[in-house]
């Protein structure tokens, strides 16, 4: 390769491309095409490997859907191909089913690679291309246009085979290239595509039900809890948040989703997801990489609650005003063996790489109480953790079944509410007794420390301290080790989780204190 064939290297500056006719089927066989389903039904499962009490990773949705899709198709009599355009991007084909044709499926294909820039150029591999080169600024050069071959895979430079040699396009100062391609690679869709192969004695107009599993959901349930310290009780309203990272949307859908855990495994953890950009650089050889150099930390913002844009999540919600408003469209709530699933009323629209929210619960006057809780060990020293606990029971407020999710709990402050903590909540059913924890007080903190020892005994002092002007309500777990007995404790204690627990009022801007002594016969 001489220096003279080999221009200095730039990204591409356009891309364009005519197509030839499109992917043919089996010889000889017709292709029925099926742009997309008369009906369709989404049901999202969680993902498998998440805690419901944590916030779904919108960058990488771990979850799954099962798509239902109804499809009126004319058969031609005799071998066809019929194709499924518009079916989900992240369709498991081995989980197809497909039912209501004439004499069942003799073939499954999935058209995996998607029409984009990188995988036009990839599959144009060692084919012959045009080759547009404009000279000069401005368009006002003269464009001359010759064939080439691409030499190079779309990772790295666009090396190109003219009759002049090897060079790079769009390498050039004052030179842009486009290139144009004169035929469609196989297997390229503009759209997730799904193909079977059928037969028929005779034509016919058929109804297919199309059901498959696609991977790129997840759903979550989120909290927002008003406390009123006034009354002991608080408002809470709880919304499915739906969302896709598919690049098909679903229209008018029967929509649900599943709460709970079912197991499920399938090789998709090492699939890595590949964008349709064409990204070219202008280097023949490995570059070294540059040092890392680590960014000092940024100023701490408050992350959003939602990282899609704005643009892309639709709220169902009542506005507050002093005319009545619509009350909200809610889920409602079907059993589905030990699982719960929960129903969107209306037909609604799963769009494509965006989230939803629609209204689960409505609940006023639940009782809920504020702990301060800390595992009291040797040495310890930090601020009690923030708890709210409820019993999920009709009397108190509640007595419906709470999926997991985030929470955010807010306290009003004059005309004004402030967020005062926010935490995540586990799966709880009817009647379980609710906890959900906010994080740490800097408030209320707790200290344990040794005041003597002798053989085969220590003695403790636990001390909990409440700079808040209003009392506080403290728990205390101790932990011991096998072995050990807990003696003459200065307090009375219960006993929770098998453990002494020691229960007491703190006082507004007071100390509390817990004498005991741990006896180890070893």
């Amino acid at each position: 390769m001489s220096a003279a064939s080999v221009r200095r290297a730039l990204p591409l500056a356009a891309l364009a491309m005519a197509l030839a006719a499109p992917v043919a089927a089996a010889a000889g066989e017709p292709t029925v095409l099926s742009a997309g389903p008369d009906t369709v039904g989404v049901t999202i499962y969680r993902a498998p490997e998440r805690d419901a009490d944590t916030a779904m990773n919108l960058g990488w949705l771990e979850g799954y859907a099962l798509i239902t899709e109804t499809r009126n198709v004319e058969i031609p009599a005799g071998a066809a191909t019929i194709r499924f355009e518009g079916v989900a991007g992240g369709i498991l084909p081995e989980s197809a089913l497909v039912t209501g044709l004439p004499s069942g499926v003799r073939e499954k294909n999935l058209d995996a690679d998607l029409l984009s820039a990188r995988n036009l150029y990839a599959r144009a591999f060692g084919r012959p291309v045009i080759l547009r080169r404009q000279r000069g600024k401005d368009g006002k050069a003269a464009v001359t246009e010759e064939r080439a071959v691409i030499r190079s895979a779309p990772d790295g430079a666009a090396i190109l085979q003219t009759k002049a040699g090897f060079e790079i396009a769009d390498c050039g100062r004052g030179i842009s290239d486009a290139l144009i391609y004169t035929e469609m690679p196989e297997r390229l869709s503009a759209r997730p595509t799904l193909s079977v192969r059928t037969e028929s004695a005779a034509p016919q107009r058929a109804t297919i039900h199309l059901s498959y599993l696609a991977w790129g959901f997840d759903w979550q349930t989120n909290y927002v809890v008003q406390l009123n310290p006034a009354t002991g009780k608080a408002d809470m309203i709880a919304w499915v948040t739906l969302a896709s990272s598919d690049p098909t949307s679903f229209v008018d859908a029967s929509t649900a989703v599943v709460g709970g855990k079912l197991d499920r495994e399938d090789a998709r953890e090492d699939r890595e997801a590949q964008d349709g950009e064409l990204v070219l650089h202008c280097y023949l050889r490995p570059q070294v990489p540059a040092p890392m150099v680590v960014p000092p930390p940024p100023i701490a913002v408050p992350a959003p609650a939602m990282m899609m844009e704005a643009a892309d999540i639709l709220v169902t919600a009542k506005r507050r005003a002093d005319t009545p408003q619509a009350a909200p469209v809610k889920v409602t709530e079907e059993g589905l063996g030990d699982l719960k699933l929960y129903r969107v009323p209306i037909p609604t629209t799963v769009a494509a790489n965006a989230q939803k929210q629609v209204a689960m619960h409505e609940l006023k006057g639940v009782k809920f109480k504020t702990w301060h809780t800390a595992d009291l060990t040797p040495d310890l020293d930090t601020n009690a953790a923030i708890k709210l606990r409820a019993r999920n029971r009709r009397e108190e407020g509640l007595g419906v079944a709470l999926p997991g999710g985030p929470v955010a709990v807010f306290e009003p402050n004059g005309a004004d509410l402030l967020l005062v903590g926010q935490g995540g909540m586990r799966d709880y059913a009817v009647d379980e007794d609710v906890e959900v924890t906010l994080g740490l007080s800097p408030q209320v903190h707790v200290a344990v420390r040794e005041t003597g020892s002798g053989k085969n005994w220590t003695d403790y002092e636990a001390k909990v301290s409440n700079a808040n002007p209003w009392p506080v309500t403290f728990e205390g777990s101790l932990r011991l080790s096998d072995g050990e007995k807990l003696e003459r404790p200065s307090s009375q204690l219960t006993r929770k989780f098998g453990r002494p627990t020691w229960t007491t009022n703190v006082p507004g801007n007071s100390e509390a204190t817990l004498r005991y002594r741990v006896n180890d016969p070893d």
